[in-house]
């Protein structure tokens, strides 16, 4: 539509004098002023007039230039963009559990600590581990509670040591996790095959290192093969694994962390188990973990199995609270849905077709991109722009131009081992028919490289906003509108 393609005016701009959506009659006395004092206003603030009529349709314009997953194909690696089902929001909106609130009696919120319990014990039992918290609110909140459950199960040894090691390979949030919890940081290097180099890890594992955050598979899409040994390594010097769960979406089923010696672990129920991701919503990243840890993990703990349900505060050795209630209860009900719908086979299936989509783009496109590394990859695959270089075109460039045919561009340039980075993960419920089109379209780009360069380093055409300077924008960002009289 042409309308898609014209730059939506501010609604500032859109707004003029003596408009009104809705007439009220004029008050036949003013009540005192509410606020008094400094807080007060010198002068009416400067919003917009509109009719309703000018209100809706700006919002509506506004709502189609939005993108996601249930517009089109949305393969940012790394990030498990996959469809949600609809039946998951159903149950999360149940009256029982939308109208129930952290501050009731237990005997009111039976059915919530049940169904919090249910799906505790259902990630317990596809991660191999024996606990679990739900109060982490995402990824990397789940991150920090994992590396504050490693400190005090150290500081309870006598020692909480001081540094953390990291692959290159990790998830960028890794070594932030680490710093806000008191720890150092060391790189560990991977080797030629795209794993963690066993050589670099030994050199750098002593006494002081307190564990080790493994993501796994690992940005590259290439599972750790030698985990085992990787764990085997850390307990000698008594420090923990951690393992980053985000891209559990190509395990399910298949690998159990906590049979392959991970300590403890988070998962993104918001990637991997049906919730919002993406701006869709709040993020859920639970913490799992081995028995030995569960002294440790955040108050409180629900309690109880089969009978009445309740939570328990009493845990002197728990990194405390680390959520305003019990974690974002109603992306967990969708989580439970997703799982309870699937069962063990369909998570495995879920990933299988996961692990094939990635392949399938993988195979296709060879020859086409660069793959920086051989190895087998699972749920996603790195291309770079080594290919294209040669006629002056980025990976930018290729990212942009997927716009304009209705494709959002993967995850570019991470992860910063490889140069150039195009990090693909089609997922499980994309159709192959999508993935034929998103596969057609890459190899269309790659020729239009060849044969005309500016036309990619002009893209995207079809846009109401044609290419920005990225980094301006990302350090000297304008949040504010610019037009009016209160413009800053």
């Amino acid at each position: 539509m042409k309308t898609l393609r014209i730059k939506e005016k501010s609604i500032f701009e859109l707004g003029g004098e003596g408009k009104r959506g809705i007439d009220l009659p004029e008050p036949e006395g003013l009540a005192p002023a509410a606020i008094r004092g400094s807080a007060a206003r010198a002068e009416a603030p400067d919003v917009p007039d509109l009719s309703e009529v000018e209100v809706v349709r700006h919002f509506t314009r506004l709502s189609k230039l939005n993108y996601g997953v249930d517009d089109g194909f949305y393969p940012l690696g790394s990030c498990t963009m996959k469809h949600n089902p609809k039946i998951n929001e159903v149950v999360a909106s149940l009256d029982g559990f939308k109208w129930a609130h952290p501050m009731l009696p237990y005997g009111m919120v039976q059915g919530s600590l049940k169904a919090m319990k249910m799906l505790e014990k259902a990630l317990n039992e596809i991660t191999g581990m024996d606990g679990c918290s739900l109060q982490p609110a995402a990824g990397a909140h789940g991150e920090l509670t994992g590396v504050m459950m490693i400190r005090a199960y150290l500081e309870k040894k006598g020692n909480p040591r001081s540094i953390i090691l990291i692959p290159d390979s990790a998830h960028g949030t890794n070594p932030a996790s680490s710093a806000f919890s008191g720890y150092q940081v060391k790189e560990v290097a991977s080797d030629e095959s795209g794993c963690v180099d066993l050589n670099a890890l030994a050199n750098v594992l002593d006494e002081n290192v307190a564990g080790m955050m493994l993501t796994n598979p690992n940005t590259l899409g290439i599972f750790e093969k030698n985990i085992r040994k990787i764990a085997d390594m850390l307990h000698e010097k008594g420090a923990l694994l951690y393992m980053d769960g985000a891209n559990m979406n190509a395990m399910m089923g298949k690998a159990r962390p906590g049979e392959l010696g991970v300590d403890v672990m988070h998962l993104n129920l918001h990637k991997t188990f049906s919730t919002p991701h993406g701006g869709g919503g709040p993020g859920s990243g639970p913490v799992c973990f081995r028995k030995h840890m569960d002294p440790f993990q955040p108050a409180p703990v629900v309690d109880g199995d089969g009978g009445s349900y309740k939570l328990d505060w009493n845990r002197p050795d728990s990194i405390g609270k680390i959520h305003g209630f019990y974690g974002n209860f109603l992306v967990t009900l969708k989580a439970l849905a997703y799982i309870l719908s699937l069962g063990g086979d369909g998570l495995e299936k879920a990933s299988e077709d996961a692990v094939l989509a990635a392949n399938y783009v993988r195979a296709s496109l060879k020859g086409v991109y660069h793959i920086p590394f051989d190895a087998p990859t699972l749920h996603e695959v790195i291309f770079n722009d080594k290919l294209q270089e040669e006629f002056g075109v980025s990976t930018l460039d290729i990212a942009k131009r997927l716009i304009d045919y209705g494709i959002h561009p993967p995850t570019i340039y991470f992860p910063l081992i490889v140069h150039g980075a195009l990090m693909v993960e089609p997922t499980e419920s994309e159709s192959k028919e999508e993935i034929d089109y998103f596969i057609q379209i890459m190899k269309k780009i790659a020729e239009e490289a060849k044969e005309s360069p500016k036309l990619l380093h002009e893209a995207p055409h079809d846009t109401p906003v044609r290419r920005l300077d990225e980094t301006k924008a990302a350090r000297n960002p304008l949040l504010r509108y610019g037009g009016g009289k209160n413009d800053g």
